[in-house]
């Protein structure tokens, strides 16, 4: 399987829904197993919520912030960070061309 940034940058935002009426900001580019690999652009606000999979963060491109469980980070492209499943996170004062991988794995509840 192969998984390209521009391909999603292009699917991206994705269809609007109740909870993102101006189109979801991320985008599912492969799946196998427990793990699914997505990109994620969010504009304006994070409002994302605990996920039930344990996930990984590769940060493509922009800057900002990320806190997890309370503790903040700067994030940056080339950065990567580690998100147990069930962890309070959210991305804050993020660049507009803010773009992340996201690597979700594992059981429900984590590993």
């Amino acid at each position: 399987m192969k998984a390209s940034i521009n391909q999603a940058l292009k699917r991206l935002p994705a269809a609007p829904t109740q909870k993102y009426p101006q189109g979801a900001p991320f985008v599912t580019m492969m799946a196998g197993g427990t793990m699914s690999v997505e990109v994620f652009a969010p504009k304006g606000e994070d409002i994302q919520q605990p996920h039930t999979q344990d996930e990984l963060y590769f940060i493509h491109s922009g800057k900002g912030e990320i806190v997890i469980n309370g503790q903040r980070f700067d994030a940056a492209a080339g950065d990567a960070f580690f998100v147990a499943a069930g962890a309070e996170h959210r991305f804050e004062n993020f660049s507009e061309d803010f773009v992340t991988w996201v690597v979700f794995y594992g059981p429900q509840g984590g590993e």
